[in-house]
């Protein structure tokens, strides 16, 4: 049997913090870029009018992701720092009913009562704010809420994945934008959810047919619409 110092487990959900926002930001820049730069294709194969709109959609989209993030981030923080504070207020007011309601709930989950009760005692000899903010309500240092460090890994993501459709797009003829964006973005979308599924430890398949089918859906929907207003103009 292997000793302590030799059992060793790597999980995955201390990275779920940045992994979220680091995909949904990456998925994002792709998926809207492409679609921004494959409807202006298909409305008119003008490379100076796709590579505006490409840049236009880069900077907007990193600017709104890094505001969308931190506002909603900072409201969780804002919501756990009250939750601490009613919950530091409690521990000081009635720090006996506080200790009763952090044993039951390891009786909960399968304690004897006497034991339950010891181990309250002891984590909150230890640190009484931390033992009921993990366990009463659910609020760790794994998954406790950064906006700043969200919002930051929402733009760069953003960029990365903004960056490849541009960058397709300036290297072709203008009538090949709209074959060539589509691809090379599909391409990359599986790409980016194999990545993600293994930094997270789930299933590569189904991460890389969600990415691709609603990445295509959307760039099939702007192109489009991009070949209705272009004919209709």
């Amino acid at each position: 049997m292997a000793s302590p110092a030799e059992h060793t487990e790597h999980h995955f959900f201390h990275r779920i913090g940045w992994l979220r926002a680091a995909v949904l930001g990456a998925n994002d820049g792709i998926v809207s870029t492409a679609s921004l730069i494959v409807g202006v294709a298909a409305a008119s194969p003008d490379r100076d009018a796709v590579l505006v709109a490409g840049v236009a959609g880069l900077v907007a989209g990193a600017m709104s992701m890094a505001a969308g993030e931190y506002v909603s981030v900072s409201s969780q923080s804002d919501t756990e720092k009250a939750d601490l504070k009613l919950e530091r207020a409690a521990l000081d007011v009635d720090p006996d009913a506080e200790h009763e309601e952090l044993a039951t709930i390891y009786v909960g989950r399968g304690l004897d009562r006497d034991l339950a009760r010891a181990v309250a005692t002891q984590l909150m000899e230890h640190d009484d704010l931390a033992a009921h903010a993990q366990d009463e309500l659910g609020i760790t240092e794994t998954v406790s809420a950064r906006p700043l460090q969200a919002a930051v890994t929402s733009a760069a993501a953003f960029s990365a994945g903004a960056i490849l459709p541009l960058a397709a797009a300036e290297l072709v003829p203008p009538a090949n934008a709209v074959s060539v964006v589509s691809v090379s973005s599909l391409l990359a979308l599986a790409l980016l959810g194999a990545i993600s599924a293994r930094a997270g430890g789930a299933p590569a398949g189904r991460a890389v047919l969600r990415v691709v089918l609603l990445g295509g859906l959307a760039m099939a929907v702007t192109a489009g619409i991009g070949t209705l207003i272009g004919t209709a103009v």
